[in-house]
């Protein structure tokens, strides 16, 4: 009950790492994958997956002001060939705090919270909260509070369009929170650019809080002092 731990779930669509310090807990890094992203046929025709996660950014992309949207918007494209090669790879894709770039210092980029109005700012927590509301009720709020004392510093970064049928990736980053959306090429399916119905997310906490490290370095500063 008193000792840190911690478990892992780690797939191909689907990696989780949970750290368990008493009553803390952390859920990053975190990722979830699907190619497709709709079963349109057998047991499970129907089912969909990232509706919220897409709905969510491109309502608050739509919200922004012209000026506020040239301000959040990195590139219009996320094509392959539309991007200089630091920001594309084939296997990463756009994003940037993938697997093995663990504690990666990602520049901040995008438009500041401060610049958005208070009902934009409702729309970014709205879609921070897709992601916090993986934690159960409870750590949930805790998390969301721990992200709201950060969010004057908080930037949303955009690439692509944001239409109904348009691909497109995005980026909430905060000295607490690392969120990246993005969409694919296929791999299962036979698309050499990204398409909608293969999608990556990321979630990480930055600056030395993966898997838990600084609640363990904190524990052990405390209870284990040489």
């Amino acid at each position: 009950m008193d000792e840190p731990w911690g478990w892992q779930i780690d797939g191909h669509h689907l990696n989780l790492s949970y750290f368990v310090l008493k009553d803390q807990v952390v859920m990053t890094p975190a990722f979830w994958g699907a190619e497709p992203v709709i079963a349109d046929r057998g047991p499970y025709a129907g089912l969909r997956e990232f509706d919220a996660e897409q709905r969510n950014g491109v309502e608050l992309m739509r919200a922004l002001s012209r000026p506020q949207q040239e301000q959040a918007i990195l590139f219009q494209s996320i094509i392959s060939t539309d991007l200089p090669p630091e920001r594309y790879t084939p296997q990463d894709g756009r994003q940037q705090a993938v697997s093995f770039k663990d504690n990666a210092v990602i520049p901040y980029e995008g438009i500041c919270a401060e610049a958005l109005t208070p009902g934009q700012r409702y729309l970014l927590l709205t879609l921070i909260q897709t992601y916090t509301s993986h934690l159960r009720p409870g750590h949930d709020q805790v998390w969301m509070e721990e992200i709201k004392q950060h969010l004057p510093e908080t930037r949303f970064a955009w690439m692509g369009s944001f239409g109904d049928n348009d691909v497109f990736y995005y980026k909430v980053h905060s000295p607490v929170l690392l969120v990246e959306f993005d969409m694919h090429k296929g791999v299962f399916l036979n698309n050499d650019e990204p398409e909608k119905f293969h999608i990556h997310i990321v979630v990480r906490t930055p600056n030395g809080n993966d898997y838990g490290k600084d609640l363990l370095r904190q524990h052990l500063k405390r209870f284990h002092r040489q």
